[in-house]
């Protein structure tokens, strides 16, 4: 798959069938749209070709707003790859891009520097600078889905719907929202297969911690999330897999997010015990894999009763993932 920053203009882009979106998580929806890029490019002999954004558009609307993704540019760009998509177009989320009109965003994005023959988008979807079409009685209605229909037909591009089919999984639609709160408010990272069709992942490196875990019998691996973005899931003990950055095989793990309200602590932290593993990890970079939530942090009366917990939770991991 090639990659494209759309910092400067493209020249001689392959005519493609496209379609535009943030695509945080690639969840099971997205692929359905992308599957039917790919569909659609092989019968009319065009390229294929997703584009996104490099940030949350939200983030440069409101400076304030701090966007919990459930991947990173890196990771959506190995995932579209795995689909088969030949070409990935990057745009620098800008306030000038922003103010692009709808019109102005095909005409000279997706025709003139892109190529774009055929889009893909979702009913609900919005490009461009947010507009208000006038209607005969005297009212208005948002710019949306039939507008760029029209627009598509004055500059040559076909604009068809996406998300025709209705995506549902587990009673709740697919959507990157409903997905951020299964993680954010019930930890359900058993579900990820289905929503995301893989595990939900966190990389982060390996930093000095309190060596709490060490004293109670489990030494943990204090881990610094790479981008301080990327969603953590509800506090809580997980089953996981573990990987090393000079292994390619996941080692079981056991993995606490929280606060460590039995010795008082404050401040959030990611602490994974490998099972079976005594080597040492500071500085190293690790990839957890989530399997499923085992419980709710809580608060125990002693160290000793939290290590008699943290032994029954050794064994469930283990009956798990082994």
């Amino acid at each position: 798959m090639k990659t494209i920053c759309l910092n400067q203009t493209v020249k001689s882009c392959p005519g493609s069938v496209a379609t535009i979106g943030v695509f945080d998580g690639v969840h099971l929806g997205h692929q359905l749209v992308i599957g039917k890029v790919l569909e659609t490019a092989r019968q009319q002999g065009l390229a294929s070709t997703v584009i996104t954004f490099d940030r949350s558009p939200r983030q440069v609307l409101d400076p304030s707003f701090r966007p919990q993704m459930l991947t990173t540019l890196e990771e959506k760009e190995a995932i579209i790859a795995m689909l088969g998509v030949d070409q990935l177009v990057v745009l620098p989320f800008t306030r000038e891009l922003a103010s692009l009109s709808a019109y102005d965003f095909m005409q000279q994005v997706l025709v003139e520097q892109l190529n774009v023959k055929v889009l893909f988008t979702g009913y609900d979807n919005r490009f461009g600078r947010r507009a208000k079409v006038s209607l005969r009685d005297g009212g208005s209605r948002d710019e949306g889905f039939e507008d760029y229909v029209r627009y598509g037909e004055q500059l040559g591009i076909r604009v068809w719907r996406g998300d025709v089919e209705l995506m549902e999984g587990g009673g709740r639609a697919v959507s990157s929202s409903v997905i951020r709160d299964l993680l954010v408010k019930e930890g359900r990272v058993d579900l990820m297969p289905h929503y995301l069709t893989r595990r939900y992942e966190l990389r982060g490196k390996v930093m000095p911690g309190e060596h709490i875990g060490h004293q109670l019998g489990y030494p943990t691996a204090n881990l610094e999330p790479e981008t301080a973005d990327k969603l953590i899931p509800a506090p809580g003990v997980y089953a996981v897999w573990a990987t090393l950055e000079d292994e390619q095989k996941p080692r079981a793990a056991m993995m606490n997010i929280g606060h460590r309200p039995t010795f008082g602590g404050h401040c959030q932290t990611l602490e994974v015990n490998i099972l079976d593993f005594n080597g040492d990890l500071y500085g190293q970079t690790l990839q957890v894999a989530f399997e499923k939530r085992l419980r709710e942090e809580r608060k125990f009366d002693s160290p000793e009763a939290l290590a008699a917990q943290l032994h029954e939770d050794r064994n469930q991991v283990i009956n798990l993932l082994k």
